[in-house]
């Protein structure tokens, strides 16, 4: 299993470079509500606005959260969290930003 994200800047038109992002595990209750986060990695995207081979190699609830504050005045930090149901997938979570706002989706 792989994952990978990318963060454009749909106000530039242009990849966001150099956005730290960090990826986190979900600590579950016994009734599988989260508890709280553990960290698992910490990167920043590439020239290209990606950032690529998280070592998120299991099913379970995770969270990107992406450093966003060079990129937007409004939202200075977006946290995503999804669910991975089967860890033999590929999973590439995006991240679009705009200067009030964001779009993310499962892409591919």
């Amino acid at each position: 299993m792989s994952l990978s994200t990318h963060v454009l800047d749909t106000g530039s038109g242009r990849p966001a470079v150099d956005v730290p992002v960090r990826l986190e595990r979900a600590v579950l209750t016994l009734d599988g509500a989260v508890k709280g986060w553990r960290p698992v990695a910490e990167t920043v995207t590439d020239q290209d606005g990606r950032a690529t081979d998280l070592p998120a190699d299991s099913a379970g609830t995770w969270r990107l959260i992406f450093d966003t504050a060079q990129h937007s005045a409004f939202h200075p930090e977006v946290a995503i969290v999804f669910v991975i149901r089967d860890a033999a997938e590929h999973h590439h979570v995006p991240l679009l930003l705009a200067p009030y706002g964001y779009t993310t989706y499962r892409g591919s």
